[in-house]
């Protein structure tokens, strides 16, 4: 198997760069360099392990314990792992079921009243049919399908993904202007470069804002293999950066914020949930699409290397009001 550039395999996978970066950042992976060239390479041992992290990921198993899984190669530490969550999903699964049977009961008491006004009291008594519920794990499990191909679990992975307009995962925000030092295709000696100068960053703007930012059309939401992405650092409107980084102003503007990293399906889910908006629709005025860092600081400290932190983002998608 031929290497990979980190282009290639993001599309392959339809999964960020700049996830892929993290996933090297916290050593579940590793990459190659190959002399001057400023791509990343991924060879078959990395894409395989890659595979691996994509499949447990959709099976909802954390990146912690991903790591721990890879690190050990231990079976029954793996079983345990599993176990562990396969707990708390029946405790999810019990949840669920039980809101679905109060809410079928709920609709067949209402529908049996369809000719009345509905009113506090009689919203009350028809309520009080979820005291007489009981449900038994053999029901829920009996329902359970026994046989998964991997187009179920995608489309499971898929469905559980799916944005709700009501339930908060969205929220509206302002990104105010900043100016931003942009790095894009570092060589291996121009990123130690970097690291020097965000460290000096921190000390003067400890509430440094990190982008990863993504040229790519928000109509088909795809990744160009071709492009090897940019990442924006805020600075102070007077700072000098350093070469082969540049300084531009991004001009801000309203966004969709979405807690949540790793692939375009989530940006996918986060345009979805704009297009049924009745207040706002998606704005193609060339703002890009962004992934922001929620904890800048302690990614450049290298802390979350260190096993420190947990990197949180929010998607960022440009919207406009109707």
């Amino acid at each position: 198997m031929e290497l990979q550039t980190i282009g290639q395999v993001s599309k392959q996978y339809d999964i960020s760069i700049h996830t892929l970066r993290y996933y090297e950042e916290i050593e579940l992976i590793q990459s190659i360099r190959n002399g001057d060239n400023a791509y990343r390479f991924y060879d078959e041992a990395a894409v395989k392990k890659l595979h691996s992290i994509i499949f447990l990921r959709k099976l909802r198993i954390s990146l912690k314990q991903i790591k721990e899984i890879l690190d050990n190669q231990n079976v029954a530490k793996t079983v345990e792992i599993l176990e562990r969550n396969i707990s708390e999903l029946d405790e999810e699964i019990t949840s669920l079921a039980t809101v679905k049977s109060i809410l079928t009961r709920f609709a067949e008491e209402l529908r049996a009243k369809t000719d009345m006004v509905l009113q506090l009291d009689l919203l009350s008594d028809t309520l009080s049919v979820a005291d007489s519920l009981s449900f038994s794990k053999n029901y829920i499990n009996n329902s359970i399908k026994e046989n998964f191909t991997m187009e179920d679990l995608n489309k499971a992975n898929e469905t559980l993904n799916k944005l709700k307009r009501s339930d908060g995962q969205v929220r509206i925000i302002y990104v105010p202007p900043m100016t931003v030092a942009v790095s894009r295709g570092l060589t291996e000696e121009e990123e130690k470069a970097n690291e020097k100068f965000t460290q000096e960053l921190l000390k003067i703007k400890p509430d440094v804002r990190i982008f990863a930012v993504f040229n790519c059309s928000i109509e088909d939401l795809k990744f160009d293999e071709t492009d090897p992405g940019e990442g924006w650092g805020s600075i102070p409107d007077d700072m000098e950066v350093p070469a082969p980084l540049t300084k531009k102003t991004f001009e801000g503007g309203l966004y969709a914020a979405y807690a949540g990293i790793e692939s375009l399906n989530s940006f996918r889910a986060l345009a979805e949930w704009v297009n049924e908006s009745e207040d706002f629709e998606i704005a193609d005025d060339g703002r890009p699409l962004l992934d922001e860092c929620l904890d800048a600081y302690h990614l450049l400290k290298g802390d979350l290397k260190k096993g420190t932190g947990v990197l949180q983002g929010d998607l960022l998608l440009p919207i406009k009001r109707k």
